[in-house]
């Protein structure tokens, strides 16, 4: 199971890129938890100074940008 994390403070670009993960995870068709991490000083943790961004397995992939759905599901492959 992946685990997928949405770092960001709740803004709607971080609302988005969680429709965009949750969108391209399904379309892999990838069992996967998603957690919202919303408390800045556990985003600063992963070193991430531009949300939102995305970490897959505690590992960050994107940060300060919307990568697309097929960006995505590369990150997630």
């Amino acid at each position: 199971m992946k685990k997928l994390q949405i770092l960001g403070t709740g803004c709607p670009k971080c609302q988005k890129l969680a429709e965009l993960t949750e969108q391209a995870a399904k379309e892999l068709g990838l069992e996967y938890e998603m957690i919202k991490v919303t408390d800045i000083n556990e985003i600063m943790e992963f070193g991430v100074m531009m949300t939102p961004g995305l970490a897959v397995d505690g590992e960050v992939k994107v940060t300060g940008k919307l990568p697309s759905v097929e960006e995505i599901k590369k990150m997630l492959a």
